[in-house]
């Protein structure tokens, strides 16, 4: 096989990978159109002063989120980054596990620590001072600091390893004030992060779901997802759905198309915590301040996963462990978790190499290859803005004329989950590759290597390391997943998340923490020998 031929055919099964994601994310409204015979009254949508409320939270909670979230990055990614110490690898894989936490887990957590009958509510009662009110905006702007404060954070550090080493020696050699060191070189590569990081938290919070369910505590603290999700579940309103779809979908390419005019790269990789050699002037001052820091911001994030041991372990874990419904459910949880994470890996991998097959091109097609790189980017980050109710809905109701309705559930399940993760396999897996084929992809040319020996022996041992971490993330993503199981879920198709969801519901609430034990050990457990298990295997190659 040619190398022109070996690109064609990566390229070519690239777009056909991509060409199944926009038929499944945009063939769910056209089917939920057809089978309803509804169609969206969006004149009507903005005369609604309900929903211009709820348009107006959804904005209001996204943008204080993201506000409070860089502003706690900021400080906590600079005195990470200059940090001196043996744990600073340990506490990076710790900001990057709210990511691999299901967001039902970190919601309760959030309750036991923030709740009215949590430990700090506790404490202030102790002192003589009111209890704290986590339902409303208050619980989820914190629920989603506490998600998106450490993503944001590892961002601005990876952004801060990118400067030059020069600079950082430089740096030294002119006994630079840490004011000055911030001024001239932390907050310039941090101002370049920023566009990403915040394009990228206001996105997830304005499609936030699970943590506005659980504590957005009634009318006034909804947003667009969660309206969708009433219009589908309770009212069973499509065309409301598709409206509100619509809408949301607006404003999440609205955020996408600003990040780009600002220079922002939503597709920004993660830091993997790889550290520069600073020469940093001796401050006993800016020492103590950054101990502060990273103690406050290590006990930010620690202390909901701390809540959910110490809650967990009061369970009686003996009764879920033999309890059927618990077995099933982590059962169903465990094989929809696995097809999803592997289909999504297999998509996202055949994206991946048509990518870079586009980004290798003979310079004489430069700039139609551009076009169609840009193309698939945008294809495989569909799913950003496309709300997974909605996707889920509409495939639910046309598989229904054809099958079973309840033997087809867990499939679009699986689909829908594997469709979430693969925006994110190919920002951790793409770079890897990318850097891969910058030092060796001409060498590989010269030599001949095409077809399946290229791929043995340059692009599998370059993409199996970030392999595992995006494996583990697409488990992580699938098995805390409440977005499509919240409307699917039924006696036969019971996940950890729903089960827990129900538990909650009932006021069950040692059986709910025990239930949050188990789905965070097993979601963080499997994120672990994942990512071991790969990224090991990939060093003995």
């Amino acid at each position: 096989m040619t190398g022109a031929t070996d690109r064609g055919l990566r390229i070519g099964l690239g777009f056909a990978a991509a060409a199944l994601l926009i038929v499944f994310l945009g063939g769910a409204f056209v089917f939920l159109l057809a089978a309803t015979g509804a169609a969206p009254d969006l004149p009507a949508l903005f005369a609604d002063r309900y929903i211009r409320g709820v348009v107006l939270f959804t904005l209001e909670q996204a943008a204080l989120s993201t506000l409070l979230s860089l502003a706690g990055a900021v400080p906590l990614a600079v005195a990470l980054h200059r940090a001196r110490f043996p744990g600073r690898r340990a506490v990076l894989r710790l900001f990057l596990l709210p990511q691999a936490l299901p967001v039902l887990v970190g919601a309760l957590a959030i309750i036991t620590i923030w709740g009215r009958n949590g430990v700090l509510s506790g404490g202030f009662a102790a002192i003589g001072l009111s209890r704290l009110d986590v339902y409303g905006l208050a619980g989820i702007l914190i629920a989603h600091v506490f998600f998106n404060l450490p993503l944001a954070a590892r961002l601005m550090v990876a952004a801060l390893d990118r400067v030059p080493a020069e600079s950082w020696k430089l740096g030294g050699q002119l006994s630079l004030t840490p004011l000055a060191t911030f001024r001239l070189l932390e907050w310039p590569a941090i101002r370049a992060s920023l566009p990403a990081a915040a394009s990228l938290v206001f996105m997830l919070c304005v499609t936030s779901f699970t943590l506005v369910l659980v504590l957005g505590g009634g009318p006034g603290a909804t947003t667009l997802e969660v309206a969708i999700y009433q219009a589908l579940r309770y009212e069973f309103d499509p065309g409301r759905a598709i409206a509100l779809s619509l809408l949301q979908i607006a404003l999440t390419a609205g955020i996408l198309w600003l990040a780009t005019r600002l220079g922002g790269d939503v597709a920004a990789g993660f830091g993997l915590g790889g550290r520069a050699l600073r020469y940093d002037r001796p401050s006993r001052t800016r020492a103590v301040m950054d101990a502060a820091i990273l103690s406050l911001g290590v006990a930010f994030v620690l202390s909901p996963f701390v809540a959910v041991l110490v809650r967990g372990l009061r369970a009686d874990r003996v009764s879920l462990a033999v309890d059927p419904a618990v077995r099933r459910a982590a059962l169903t949880s465990l094989v929809i978790a696995l097809a999803a994470a592997l289909l999504a890996l297999f998509v996202s991998i055949l994206v991946i190499l048509a990518l870079e097959a586009l980004r290798g091109a003979p310079s004489g097609r430069c700039r139609g290859h551009d076009t169609a790189r840009k193309g698939l980017e945008t294809a495989a980050s569909l799913v950003l803005v496309v709300p997974p109710i909605v996707v889920g809905a509409g495939w639910f109701l046309a598989l229904r004329q054809v099958t079973d309705v309840f033997a087809a559930a867990p499939y679009v399940v699986v689909a829908t989950n594997a469709a979430m993760a693969v925006p994110f396999i190919v920002r951790i897996v793409g770079p890897a590759l990318a850097a891969a084929n910058q030092a060796t992809g001409r060498l590989a040319d010269s030599l001949g290597l095409a077809g399946l020996s290229r791929l043995r022996v340059v692009d599998w041992p370059a993409m199996r390391p970030a392999l595992g971490l995006a494996f583990a993330f697409a488990l992580a993503i699938s098995l805390g997943d409440l977005g499509a199981i919240a409307l699917f879920g039924n006696q036969d198709l019971v996940t950890l998340p729903y089960l827990l969801l129900q538990r909650m519901g009932s006021y069950r609430t040692s059986d709910a923490a025990g239930l949050a034990l188990i789905l965070g050990v097993l979601c963080l457990g499997l994120m672990a020998l994942a990512e071991r298990g790969l990224a090991g295997a990939g060093e003995k190659r």
